[in-house]
């Protein structure tokens, strides 16, 4: 009969209208303790009273809700939000987009799989069993979670959390490229240049000729540019978080940089200060089309960017790739790996020499100019 108890040596059980068991018992602090679920038969509403009196015979009894805090607080989902929250660099605390990129990996990726895991019971068969289960469409984000979840466990070695970092599958936080990026020819940038709305061509320009970012370029003032040199001052870079607009700096120390402006692009940046709606030295070089003061937001760009691409036969060149392209340009002249590094802003060589590379692609080219010389001096 529902309602009916169950008096026992130790513990309390009742049936409930449902048909579910609900157990309890006195525990040593004399607080009545219910346990956090009900039962669907009453063996296991036993079972959980046995645990329980065998918690309080071994003297290492706490409340039920107090033990269930505890795992809480221990759990991947509590320690990787804090560890997101608290992460910091040598230059301070992360970025905000980077932060909001960590907490959705680990909203999306990471806490389905090991959310309620305590953090010392990770292991390295439970992180190989979930990388496996990650779909192949989308190798970059599971490269990215891959990193992220490392990262974590190496904090909670070091910490003494855990033993060994649990995540151990070779190149699985490494991405690559899924295809080649093939720069812009100079025709195919200057049909470009020519096929996008005028107060567009100038960061077009100065994103392909000194390889600027898109939160570079629509951060600029125009008291970044000193045209008498021929400088372009790289100080400060805008991202989008939630919808807002967040000023802070440069992707790295190295992000922070003058980057000479070639001559050939003067004459276009002067024109388009001219056409500028603001005049004072903290106008935005690229503001927002219907606020002279606000930022210009990626998909403003897009829009009038991808039917100048498509103009110019180059439908799969990206926005991005036009800081590739200047970047290929700029060691096609030869420029130093050092050199590089400093132009784009880059703070291992590791980048920088994928542009160096793309260069040696011009050694045919290079020889042929050798002979053509080597003709004129015996002619």
């Amino acid at each position: 009969m529902a309602g009916k108890a169950d008096h026992r040596s130790f513990g309390h059980i009742r049936k409930l209208p449902s048909g579910r068991y609900q157990a309890s018992y006195l525990g040593p602090d004399l607080t009545r303790h219910n346990a956090p679920t009900t039962f669907e038969d009453k063996d296991t509403a036993v079972i959980w009273l046995t645990r329980e009196r065998a918690q309080i015979e071994s003297e290492d009894w706490q409340p039920p809700a107090q033990r269930r805090a505890a795992v809480n607080r221990d759990s991947f989902a509590v320690y990787g939000k804090a560890w997101v929250e608290n992460r910091r660099t040598r230059r301070g605390p992360i970025k905000p987009r980077t932060r909001a990129h960590y907490l959705d990996l680990l909203n999306n990726v990471l806490v389905p799989t090991f959310g309620t895991i305590a953090v010392r019971n990770l292991s390295p068969e439970a992180v190989d069993a979930w990388y496996a289960t990650l779909p192949k469409s989308t190798p970059t984000k599971n490269a990215h979670a891959y990193a992220l979840l490392r990262s974590i466990c190496k904090t909670a070695v070091e910490k003494r959390i855990l033993t060994l970092n649990p995540c151990n599958i070779t190149g699985a936080g490494n991405t690559e490229r899924a295809r080649k990026i093939e720069p812009a020819t100079l025709e195919e940038l200057d049909a470009i240049v020519n096929a996008i709305p005028v107060r567009y061509r100038a960061m077009v320009l100065l994103a392909s000729w000194c390889a600027l970012r898109f939160g570079e370029l629509t951060e600029l003032r125009r008291r970044d540019l000193d045209l008498s040199k021929g400088i372009v001052h790289v100080h400060r870079a805008v991202v989008w978080v939630d919808g807002n607009a967040v000023v802070g700096q440069p992707k790295s120390d190295a992000g922070t940089r003058d980057v000479a402006i070639p001559p050939h692009v003067l004459p276009a940046i002067r024109d388009h200060l001219r056409q500028l709606p603001m005049a004072g030295k903290d106008a935005l070089l690229f503001p927002s089309a219907k606020d002279p003061h606000g930022h210009m937001r990626p998909a403003t760009l897009t829009k009038v960017y991808y039917r100048a691409r498509t103009v110019a036969g180059r439908p799969d060149l990206a926005f991005h790739h036009l800081r590739h392209t200047g970047a290929t340009y700029a060691a096609q002249t030869g420029a130093t790996l050092a050199e590089l590094m400093d132009r784009l802003g880059h703070s291992t060589p590791a980048a920088a020499l994928r542009y160096q590379h793309a260069a040696k692609g011009r050694d045919q080219q290079i020889a042929a100019a050798l002979s053509e010389l080597a003709k004129g001096a015996t002619s």
